[in-house]
């Protein structure tokens, strides 16, 4: 198919999803009640479904009562068996597909299982969606002129048993789309390698003479790939090799202590930045509109939705609620229920809803990524604030971060103590303590309070990282590229002590 002639057909594709969109915004519990019956439905002769009584239930509150809330580690037997090739255990259809992830804080992997259903109406869906919702608001946009430059994970699909395992990126490239791949810059086979120096190095051979218009990625890693770009090329920004380049699908991390860099990386006020919210669980929401730094809870992708505000979360022993009693500007965890089989479960991240009508969020962290020591109840929305906060008053830039606790020892007061890798280091390291101090007090009143004439937590204590700490850290850790990523925050100092021995 000639290249015009393809562009067109896929923006009328995209573009006519958009109706779709406005249906589910306008009738979202309707939209996602019929989600929630329809799982049900689909599973009640599955073991699980048998178990729970699937075929008794006929609203959310039988759900609830009759459904327990599950973690990874109380679904793994049964998880464990699907991956040897039983079927019928919690999704009818055969699971194949398994998606490995495994977070910096732990070291054991999960494997979370990926349905056809899931690939087609959830992963591959939300794809589609991110490109129709920029094409919508982006009508001259000239995307398809070019090729895009993805940057996944960074292992193959292996086979074991009867089944399949590897990142989520790699099962999605084993199951994309002819005209995905046709726009891609990148061959499946550099895509999919393992060695994350080499991967940099072949990315770099095979894109830089393309016309690249779009980049999609977690923003850590594509900053090193483009900073590594412009070392190879001797250019002073990314507009200099890839002209046309028009936007950045991010996700994976908060954009925020990467935006200075890319403005730097990419001097364009034209430029956007459109983030995604996907996870190896699901793709759950999108940014719908320029310039925003909200995202669109996508409510029709098989996924059911419930909440548990944070005051009152106690992992499994929680009490949810449906989407129609969210509230703004309360954080809370989410639970999933998925057409992969996934019931209730807990999937660790923390939203805050900006809006009602339609339902956007903003995502504020984990609900293992916290310190709660004190009692200051810090998240990484806070310190993703005031850090930026910091930045701007002292004209500074950050890489990456983490912060623990500092305890108490006898009359010793508690703190927090933070390393930071700047890439532009403040001039004075004591003004940015004292200013990034003061923003977690009026961002936080529980840290305030705690702060308050010293009493409990002592100003924080702030270490200047050397370059590379964190890439040479999550390198020993084998660790580098694809979703991974440093852990922000943490209740226990284990982190941040191997980062202060190296």
């Amino acid at each position: 198919m000639p290249i015009p002639l393809f562009n067109t057909v896929v923006s009328w594709m995209l573009k006519k999803r958009k109706y779709q969109i406005d249906m589910f915004i306008d009738n979202p519990v309707d939209v996602q009640n019929e989600v929630l019956y329809s799982l049900l439905n689909k599973a009640r002769y599955t073991e699980i479904g048998k178990k729970y009584k699937f075929k008794s239930i006929k609203d959310y509150n039988s759900f609830r009562n009759n459904v327990p809330i599950k973690k990874y580690e109380s679904i793994e037997p049964m998880i464990e068996r699907a991956r040897k090739g039983e079927e019928n255990i919690f999704w009818p259809t055969k699971i194949k597909w398994f998606a490995k992830s495994s977070g910096t804080t732990n070291s054991k992997s999960k494997f979370i299982p990926v349905s056809d259903e899931a690939l087609e109406d959830c992963h591959m869906k939300g794809g589609k969606d991110m490109l129709c919702l920029y094409i919508n608001n982006n009508e001259n946009t000239e995307m398809f002129k070019g090729k895009a430059l993805g940057l996944g994970g960074s292992h193959s699909v292996h086979e074991d048993s009867k089944t399949y395992y590897g990142d989520l990126s790699a099962i999605l490239i084993d199951n994309m789309p002819f005209w995905a791949d046709l726009t891609s810059a990148m061959s499946q086979k550099t895509a999919l390698m393992s060695e994350w120096e080499a991967k940099m190095d072949a990315i770099i051979s095979e894109t830089l003479d393309e016309d690249i218009t779009s980049l999609a990625g977690v923003p850590s890693w594509m900053l090193v790939l483009l900073n590594r770009i412009l070392e190879k090329t001797g250019k002073k920004n990314i507009l200099e090799v890839w002209p046309n380049l028009e936007v950045f699908f991010h996700g994976g991390v908060n954009f925020n202590p990467y935006r200075e860099q890319y403005k730097k990386l990419i001097p364009s006020d034209k430029f956007k930045y459109y983030e995604t919210y996907n996870a190896s669980e699901g793709f759950f929401a999108i940014q719908d509109r320029n310039n925003s730094n909200e995202l669109l809870l996508m409510l029709d992708y098989g996924i059911f939705y419930e909440f548990i505000p944070m005051d009152r979360y106690q992992e499994e022993d929680s009490e949810a609620i449906s989407l129609k009693d969210v509230e703004l500007d309360k954080n809370y965890a989410i639970v999933i229920t998925t057409n992969s089989g996934l019931w209730r479960y807990l999937i660790g991240d923390t939203v805050k809803f900006t809006s009602l009508d339609p339902y956007r969020i903003r995502i504020t962290g984990r609900t293992k990524h916290f310190i709660n020591v004190f009692g200051e109840e810090l998240i990484v929305d806070n310190a993703e604030e005031a850090l930026k906060k910091a930045c701007e008053k002292t004209g500074s830039e950050i890489l990456e971060y983490t912060v623990a606790p500092v305890f108490m020892k006898g009359k010793k007061n508690g703190a927090h103590e933070w390393v930071i890798e700047f890439s532009n280091p403040p001039e004075n390291q004591e003004d940015f303590t004292k200013i990034l101090d003061e923003a977690l007090k009026n961002i936080n009143s529980d840290y305030e309070a705690k702060r308050y004439n010293d009493m409990t937590l002592s100003i924080p204590k702030v270490h200047k990282a050397r370059t590379g700490l964190f890439y040479d850290w999550l390198k020993k850790k084998n660790k580098l590229g694809g979703q991974h990523k440093v852990p922000r925050m943490s209740n226990s100092r284990d982190f941040l002590e191997e980062l202060l021995e190296m």
